[in-house]
Parts: structure tokens; C-alpha cells; sequence
């Protein structure tokens, strides 16, 4: 059944708000799944409140700017070996120049990289690393209804619908990364199943127990309360669903953990790094079974850097420049680990 088809009351459709990102084929797609249907009746409206034109005050152009990207249909589009659309040549110079012009106004661009008809776009993360590492050891995403919580401007969604995920729902509430999301989405196609919504993990009603696979990466140190984010992100899981959970740790016994004084690699917001085997505990506390370890890595200045695409200091900046194992501020310097666990 179309969206347009459907009682009004149903899906409660805000009419005459200014909209960055169209949305109906996902609240169309969300209907396949009952345990949805109470998120999805609120859902368009939250969206519509989160994208209010007073939210930001570049939006204005942000949208102009979406409104106002080539119309091309690319040759091809490539998800499994990264995010790439199109084939060089296939935009004429002068088009290809104002593309990238188009694009750079939406800086920072801090996860990536995404290849556009030649044109590379060089983002701070080497965020295609950190997937090698993760999608080696997690389910299979074949056919999988997938929460990406923190997903930055959708990269990780699009790779995921390359080891064809059947639908994945991202959630970032920071408006510029949607816009860029939607520039990508401009030309990969409208009909991929990868969304990025311009909202928080709170936005979802608790205990849903309808996704496959919960993906957050680069989050639980940003919460001032980690266990009750593990346990919302237990929650959105189905029975036998899986976590796939990246974040920095520390060395340390179970119990162990860092909270940084004002600052982490100059960071703000961070507020709690457990050790490893902390980590472990948290996720049983919680109720996760089976949890295990899939990779710890360093972070280096070769995965996280400043480039032409994230002109602002990186993590080159961010380390003691006589002892780059230790911050600016003196903790130990960036390492990440990679968990998965089940909700039994």
C-alpha cells in the first residue's frame, strides 16, 4: 500500500513543514514490521520537528544546495567495496568542478571516504578500516532489519546494505550529517534501503525488540551514563538479535575504567572508558549473552587525520607531541575494541 493511501490519522503526517530529507518511502518500508507500528505512528512527526527550519541556521542553504545537485543517474553504484558511485568521466569537467564546490560546503566531512565519479572525497576517518575490522566478525547482515545508533552521515548504513542488509535505520541528530547523507543518497537512488534520521536513540520508544542487529559505534563514551545505554540498545534488539558494539578502552582488570578531567583528546564529552573485561562485565550486567571480543586496535594518525574534506585539527593534534602513546592531556592514547553480544 502506497503512504498516500493511508488514513492521515494512521501515520499522523505533518503537512507545510520545510523538510531537508524525504522520508516516505521508510515510514512505507517500516509498516512491513508490526513491532514498529507504535514508533511508526509517531515517527513522522518527530522527523518533521527535528528538520523545523529554526534548528539550524544554515539549513536554509543546506537544502537550496540538495536541490541543486546534477541530475545524473550514474553507471554504476558499488556499496560492497566502499561507496562508489559512478565512473570518472562520466560528469563533464565543468559539472565535476561544481559538484565538488557543492560538496566542500558541507564541511566537515568525518566519515567516509565516498568515491563520486572520480571524485574522492578524503574524510577525516578512514571509516572503511574500521569496517573491515568489524563486518569480519559479526552475523551475516543478509536479509537483517538494522539500528545503527550514532550513525554519523549514513557511510556504515550504505556498507551494510552492500552485505545486503535488508533495511537500516540510522539515527543522528546533527543536521549537517544528514545533509550529507542526503547528498550521497542524491546519487546512489532514492530506493536503497539506508536511512539516516535526524534523531537521538531517545527518540525510540523502549523496549521495541524488533531489530536484528544494533550497531553503536563511537557512542558509549559519550554517555554519562553507559549501562543505561546498554540497556536501551538490549532493548531495540530482538530475541537473539545482535550488538555490535564499538568503542575506546583502556588496559585494565574488570572493574577498571577512565574518566577523563574536563577533557580526552580533547574531546569534551567524553565521560567514561572502561578496560575490556569492565566492558564485558557491563554487558552481562545488562543481560547480554555471549558477548566476546572481536578485535582491539590503536588508532593511528593514518586512520584519523586531518584532510582537505576535515580542514580542523585531528588526532595528530590531539597526541603529546613528544610521546604520541599518551594524550595532550596525559591518558593513554586512543585504543578501540570491537564487542559483539546477543539479547537471549
Amino acid at each position: 500500500m502506497l503512504l498516500d493511501q493511508l488514513p492521515i490519522t494512521q501515520l499522523q503526517i505533518p503537512r507545510g513543514k520545510p523538510n531537508l530529507v524525504t522520508y516516505e518511502l521508510l515510514f512505507t518500508l517500516l509498516q512491513d514490521y508490526p513491532l514498529l507500528a507504535g514508533w511508526l505512528e509517531h515517527l513522522p512527526g518527530q522527523v518533521a520537528a527535528a528538520l523545523d527550519e529554526g534548528k539550524h541556521g544554515r539549513f536554509p542553504q543546506w537544502r537550496d544546495l540538495l536541490n541543486n545537485l546534477p541530475q545524473i543517474r550514474p553507471s554504476s553504484v558499488n556499496l560492497r567495496d566502499g561507496v562508489i558511485v559512478g565512473q570518472p568521466g562520466e560528469l563533464p569537467p565543468e559539472q565535476l568542478a561544481q559538484l565538488e564546490d557543492q560538496l566542500r560546503q558541507l564541511h566537515p566531512w568525518r566519515k567516509g571516504p565516498f568515491h563520486l565519479f572520480g571524485l574522492h572525497i578524503d574524510t577525516e576517518w578512514r571509516s572503511d578500516w574500521k569496517w573491515d575490522r568489524v563486518q569480519a566478525g559479526i552475523a551475516e547482515l543478509d536479509g537483517r532489519l538494522i539500528l545503527d545508533v550514532g550513525c554519523g552521515n549514513g557511510y556504515y548504513g550504505w556498507r551494510m546494505v552492500g552485505q545486503d542488509a535488508r533495511l537500516v535505520v540510522g539515527l543522528d541528530p546533527f543536521l549537517l550529517y544528514v545533509a550529507q547523507y542526503q547528498a550521497i543518497r542524491h546519487f546512489v537512488g532514492k530506493d536503497v534501503p539506508n536511512f539516516v534520521l535526524p534523531l537521538g536513540v531517545e527518540a525510540l520508544p523502549e523496549n521495541l525488540a524488533a531489530f536484528d542487529t544494533v550497531f553503536s559505534m563511537g557512542v558509549l563514551y559519550h554517555r554519562r551514563n553507559p549501562l543505561a545505554h546498554l540497556q536501551t540498545l538490549l532493548g531495540c534488539l530482538r530475541p537473539g538479535g545482535e550488538l555490535v558494539l564499538e568503542t575506546l578502552i583502556v588496559d585494565g582488570a574488570e572493574g577498571d575504567v577512565l574518566v577523563p578531567q574536563d577533557r580526552y583528546a580533547q574531546m569534551r564529552n567524553v565521560h567514561v572508558i572502561p578496560s575490556v573485561h569492565t566492558l564485558l562485565g557491563w554487558l552481562r550486567q545488562c543481560g547480554f549473552v555471549a558477548a566476546k571480543v572481536l578485535d582491539v586496535t590503536p588508532t593511528t594518525v593514518a586512520e584519523q587525520r586531518s584532510t582537505e574534506w576535515m580542514t580542523y585539527n585531528s588526532l595528530p593534534d590531539f597526541l603529546d607531541k613528544a610521546d604520541a602513546s599518551r594524550t595532550v592531556e596525559g591518558y593513554p592514547a586512543p585504543v578501540r575494541a570491537v564487542v559483539v553480544a546477543k539479547r537471549p
